[in-house]
């Protein structure tokens, strides 16, 4: 009786030494493929100047595009500093850049033939946001 206690806590132990074995080669398959698949995305864009959409039953895909080496200043007279009164509204830019970003998105769901009443209604938002936040 031992031994066949013995040998099923063997085969029990195999097993997870196994299933842990298989759980780091998934993550790392997975983490391979998202590479691949940001590498391949950025290809895309640089060559055709588009960017590709994930199938329907992806809901989520984000990453951050590789840093770019920025174009050099060309060495001169420095531009004196604008007065601090001079500097944009911090919360009108924060508005723009949501409207931008609502007006891609909208763009985006006509192109792919979505529904465009949801982003609609959010450009709608944010155009009145900035409205009255201009008027104050």
């Amino acid at each position: 009786m031992p031994d066949i206690i013995n040998e099923y806590q063997k085969w029990k132990q195999q097993g997870e030494d196994l299933r842990v074995q298989a759980k780091q080669a998934m993550e790392t398959r997975f983490r391979d493929l998202l590479l691949e698949a940001v590498h391949i995305g950025e290809e895309y864009r640089a060559d055709f100047g588009a960017v590709l959409k994930p199938p329907p039953a992806v809901t989520a895909f984000r990453y951050k595009a590789s840093a770019k080496p920025k174009a050099k200043k060309p060495v001169g007279k420095a531009k004196p500093e604008p007065p601090a009164a001079a500097k944009p509204n911090p919360k009108l830019a924060a508005l723009q850049k949501r409207l931008a970003t609502a007006k891609k998105k909208l763009e985006d769901a006509k192109a792919g033939g979505a529904t465009t009443r949801p982003y609609e209604d959010k450009v709608y938002e944010v155009e009145d946001e900035l409205r009255l936040a201009l008027q104050a």
